[in-house]
């Protein structure tokens, strides 16, 4: 059984729901509708008794190709993310509440009851990573990429991957993954603990999440639920106090002169010149 939310798709099989991003011709790249329908779904699949485990994939080539820089042009180029019209400070504040709410986004998956199993292929870039590293368990084909763009576009990461990538592979691994914004293969990913399993194409990655999924859905909810409220207990606290400081300083110094020039260099498919201005 199949549903829909704004381009995502949900497949039901046994106590185990299915989570696709189903934006395939952008490469699931997350635009402002698939921001809010995500957490929509989710709190749906956390209300159903009959859904045990989530599994999040993505539809086409890619898992997510971040955050679409063209969705977001008017936001990132000044003011709000939602567009919203107003004086400087309005503006600012407006867009300080629209990074807390795609952090709730991302956090969505940290903070249901059900245990949310993320299997990646291709490219998982930017915001693909704070949905990743909000998941429990973290499973890749081999030809899978993972990268924190953000610091190539000139933005400091606001919706989860500076708080929790580090909790997961350690705080060197992280910074240089973070201030270099590169690309890393699966096998790296899996060295540096981000990944439980690199599996040999995205056949086999399907086959073993669902796998994986139902042997989480054989135990006893109650004890299942429980262990992850319990092992996320301190960690919620700690990683949302970091998620309001980073809203509180995006919403001061987003709109840099640097943001613009790699807007510019996005349009024009070139490689950006950076001043620190």
């Amino acid at each position: 059984m199949s549903e829909t939310f704004d381009n995502l798709t949900i497949d039901r099989d046994g106590g185990v729901a299915t989570l696709y991003l189903d934006r395939p011709e952008k490469l699931n790249a997350l635009n402002r509708a698939l921001w809010h329908a995500i957490p929509q779904a989710v709190a749906a699949l956390d209300a159903d008794p009959q859904v045990r485990v989530i599994v999040l994939a993505g539809k086409g080539k890619a898992f997510c190709a971040g955050i679409d820089l063209l969705d977001h042009a008017s936001g990132l180029g000044g003011g709000s993310l939602s567009g919203t019209e107003g004086s400087a400070v309005a503006q600012r504040r407006q867009l300080y509440d629209d990074i807390r709410a795609y952090q709730r986004t991302c956090s969505s998956f940290a903070d249901t009851n059900k245990p949310i199993i993320a299997a990646v292929h291709g490219a998982c870039i930017g915001a693909g990573m704070d949905l990743i590293t909000a998941c429990d368990i973290r499973l890749a084909s081999a030809e899978a990429t993972f990268s924190v763009r953000e610091t190539r576009i000139a933005m400091v990461a606001d919706v989860g991957s500076l708080q929790r990538l580090p909790r997961i592979v350690g705080e060197g691994t992280a910074r240089e993954w973070i201030f270099t914004g590169a690309d890393y293969d699966a096998q790296r990913a899996r060295d540096a603990g981000l990944l439980n399993a690199v599996l040999t194409d995205p056949a086999a990655l399907a086959a073993r999440a669902l796998e994986l999924a139902v042997m989480i859905a054989a135990n006893s909810p109650l004890a299942v639920q429980g262990s992850k409220q319990v092992l996320g207990f301190a960690s919620r606290r700690e990683v949302d106090a970091n998620l309001d400081y980073v809203a509180l300083w995006n919403a001061a110094f987003l709109h840099s002169e640097d943001l613009g020039e790699a807007m510019q260099a996005f349009m024009q498919r070139r490689p950006p010149v950076f001043r620190g201005q």
